[in-house]
């Protein structure tokens, strides 16, 4: 993975993105470049790109997506839980708030049981209570990887980051379209988080992003602004402000890898299904697999899809930075599912995409990234044996 120096100016043309049935008319088509010899443009544009890698059609897997409407008729008669799920929360205590604010407890983590965990435990907080040294923080050690050779463990990944792109897009049939999608995305985004702290010396508290806050608005967000993540137009466009303007992602499109830019498309309708009220929907099936279906197809789909582009696919979208911010928003969620009955927190049903029984003891792989565990090792973010963590709310 590589930035390039800035050199283009684009022009318009649309992007096919990864979730497919929500864009099969949509024109595909390079977007015309026009090279420049170097230089700085004004502020309002940004540094120019040189040599700036192509901004590819995006095609992915055939991922159904579900509207809120068609979910509520959907999951109308599915077993609904007792409590009101408007009412679900995570609720770190201020002393623990106080405790974890710009640190990150490593004798939280290695906590040997559920007990010394739960009273010590690591907080991710949203991003709007995150510092701005926090945020740039984040941004560094997220440069950090992306300049870090690869593993070579996950050919042909060409940076550390890569790897994580390449080892998704690897397992990406396995872990899509079946309640084996929350456990194994909850496990790969705390080995990306301890990846980051070994390997990069991110010693800050971590993060999540409340999408319900920015539903319909996601671009409005400083998340999507110069210092950060850089800006998500309305048009199909390569990134070209912000601390990753330049970047080439070279897993993907698909199953396939070529070289090609970081791009988005924002679409305000689908972000807009990222909101509160289908958030409580999902968390009112009371069922593992009727809620985990729901939140895939439902807020998970539309929150990619939403920001297009690179991260609209379904294989490669770790590329796109914005995808542990997304991630975990839906990682969140299904902790404050959990939370509403403690009987979550020791069962599990649903299948994996074979059709296979999940049981506590189904394996979640990680291609050697970090050693596989088991569901029952992750499906407690307090367990303390592996995990341990809780959201600031």
């Amino acid at each position: 993975m590589r930035f390039s120096l800035l050199s283009q100016a684009l022009s318009g043309a649309t992007l096919v993105v990864g979730l497919p049935k929500l864009s099969n008319g949509v024109e595909n088509g390079l977007v015309g470049l026009e090279r420049k010899a170097g230089g700085i443009l004004g502020n309002a544009v940004g540094t120019i790109i040189k040599d700036l890698a192509p901004l590819l059609p995006i095609s992915g897997m055939d991922h159904k997506l579900v509207s809120y409407e068609d979910a509520l008729k959907e999951f109308a008669n599915a077993p609904k839980a007792a409590s009101n799920p408007a009412t679900y929360n995570d609720s770190a205590t201020p002393e623990e708030l106080a405790k974890t604010a710009g640190g990150f407890k490593t004798d939280a983590v290695t906590a040997s049981a559920s007990a010394s965990c739960a009273a010590n435990p690591n907080i991710r907080f949203e991003w709007d209570n995150y510092s701005a040294s926090d945020k740039q923080a984040l941004m560094s050690a997220f440069k950090c990887l992306m300049n870090k050779p690869p593993s070579g463990a996950f050919p042909p990944s060409t940076s550390r980051w890569e790897d994580f792109a390449r080892l998704h897009q690897m397992y990406t049939p396995n872990v899509h379209q079946n309640q084996k999608f929350l456990p194994w995305h909850r496990y790969f985004i705390w080995s990306f988080e301890q990846v980051l702290r070994e390997e990069c010396g991110f010693n800050r508290a971590f993060f999540w992003f409340d999408e319900t806050k920015h539903a319909g608005a996601f671009s409005a967000s400083d998340a999507f602004s110069a210092p950060y993540l850089g800006t998500l137009g309305s048009t199909s466009h390569c990134v070209t402000d912000g601390a990753f303007a330049g970047l080439t992602v070279n897993i993907g499109p698909g199953s396939g890898n070529s070289p090609h830019c970081l791009s988005r498309q924002g679409n305000s309708a689908d972000t807009a299904q990222c909101s509160t009220a289908y958030q409580n929907s999902c968390l009112s099936n009371s069922d593992y697999a009727n809620f985990e279906k729901c939140f895939e197809y439902g807020p998970h789909g539309y929150g990619h899809n939403g920001v297009g582009g690179v991260m609209a696919d379904v294989y490669a979208s770790p590329a796109e930075p914005f995808f542990w911010f997304h991630h975990t928003f839906v990682d969140r969620a299904w902790r404050i599912w959990e939370n509403a009955d403690p009987n979550r927190l020791n069962s599990i049903d649903g299948t994996d995409i074979n059709g296979n029984p999940l049981t506590l003891d189904t394996v979640i792989y990680m291609g050697g990234l970090r050693p596989d565990v088991t569901i029952r090792q992750v499906i407690d973010t307090l367990q303390g044996d592996v995990l341990c963590y809780r959201y600031d709310y």
